[in-house]
């Protein structure tokens, strides 16, 4: 039985800590019981469920982050689609782990893989839901003045890399994200990369902008990811 009937940013984690407890790492199952979950609240808390995950994918949207997504999984090459899957699954891993990440991009290295690192249903179930119990889609009815205040708190246990704001080129990984290059992509592998084509499209005005704005840092500093691989990693 589902006694949260109420989503505010704690339980929000909470449904997703209880859906990995479940679920485990079958994702497809995790969506079918958050869904079961929200289901039986009033739709008030699914568009709550939408605006909280679409405010932590919006957080999480960094050039750092997306490196390293890149290095952990084939499936986020070069889309913001692909990018975006990634980021639903990092959010399901847990608070832990998606504030570390944003702290460390490089400790995702101890998170296990599963799932192909996409989880591409988390940012539609509240509006699934919400639009079969209302006939609405969220865009319809905006956002309610006490859930934007809300999203305005969600940033507010979020300490970023210096770095995140940097979009690394293939030479630059090893040193920024050398855990999850030694894991996923040895040096070989990204020296065929770098000679193959540039991380980023060089001529994008926003990729010129960031790599002449945010300098990455000499020694990024690193802290320890609580979910180990190997242990209670999802």
């Amino acid at each position: 039985m589902n006694d949260i009937t109420e989503i505010n940013r704690d339980t929000f984690w909470a449904l997703l800590d209880r859906a990995a407890d479940v679920c485990g790492p079958d994702l497809s199952v995790e969506d079918e019981w958050l869904a079961d979950q929200i289901r039986t609240m009033e739709p008030q808390q699914a568009l709550r469920f939408h605006h909280i995950a679409q405010g932590y994918m919006q957080l999480s949207d960094k050039y750092g982050l997306w490196s390293a997504a890149r290095l952990m999984s084939e499936c986020c090459i070069d889309t913001d689609c692909s990018f975006a899957d990634f980021r639903g699954w990092l959010i399901a891993q847990g608070k832990e782990s998606y504030l570390t990440a944003l702290k460390d991009p490089d400790s995702l290295a101890d998170l296990e893989p599963y799932g192909g690192c996409t989880f591409d249903s988390l940012y539609f179930v509240g509006r699934y839901i919400y639009e079969g119990k209302t006939g609405f889609r969220p865009h319809q009815v905006g956002m309610p003045e006490g859930l934007q205040r809300e999203l305005e708190l969600l940033s507010a246990d979020i300490v970023y890399a210096p770095n995140i704001d940097y979009p690394l080129e293939w030479n630059e990984l090893g040193r920024y994200l050398p855990r999850l290059c030694d894991r996923y992509m040895p040096p070989e592998q990204i020296r065929a990369n770098a000679k193959l084509d540039p991380m980023w499209n060089p001529a994008l005005p926003e990729i010129q902008f960031a790599r002449k704005r945010y300098k990455p840092l000499k020694e990024p500093a690193k802290v320890k990811n609580p979910r180990k691989k190997g242990g209670d990693a999802r």
